[in-house]
């Protein structure tokens, strides 16, 4: 397998992963799974959350298919692989880092597209138990959020 390839899978599992990260969100986390999702809404003291075990069950299969892709060479597998994998690091850059200021990196961003993705994933939180929740994903963001952020910038003159 040429590059020309690997790198389209690896994108297209990349951009096919924030459809199966909604749904996983809104009907797993938000469904059976809730008892381990629950204390991310509700947050308790501490680094961790029962809520950061989701973190294995992308990450396993992202590194079964590596491994076994590379060891096989069956590198569209391994492509399949490292878009899960390129998928979680933007999770946790977007998502523990960028929204929840898990890691004091960028606590000071105006940008519209960060603003945006914080203040969706804020309405989200509005709701603390399982049920009518709103904004699953985390790279795109509905159209409403984007034009309350960029109203809010227009009225503050930012």
């Amino acid at each position: 397998m040429n590059w020309f390839l690997f790198i389209p899978i690896m994108l297209g599992t990349f951009m096919l992963m924030e459809g199966i990260t909604w749904f996983t969100h809104r009907y797993v986390m938000h469904g059976f799974l809730w008892f381990l999702h629950e204390d991310h809404h509700k947050p308790a003291p501490g680094i961790f959350e029962k809520n950061d075990a989701f973190f294995l069950i992308f990450a396993i299969p992202s590194w079964l298919s590596i491994m076994f892709g590379l060891q096989e060479q069956r590198y569209w597998l391994a492509a399949i692989g490292f878009g899960i994998a390129l998928y979680g690091l933007a999770y946790f850059l977007v998502h523990d880092v960028i929204i929840h200021q898990r890691f004091k990196w960028f606590t000071r961003s105006n940008n519209t597209y960060v603003r945006t993705i914080r203040w969706a994933h804020k309405m989200h939180h509005k709701h603390v138990d399982k049920e009518d929740g709103e904004s699953f994903g985390m790279l795109y963001v509905a159209r409403k959020y984007w034009e309350k952020v960029v109203s809010d910038k227009k009225r503050n003159g930012v």
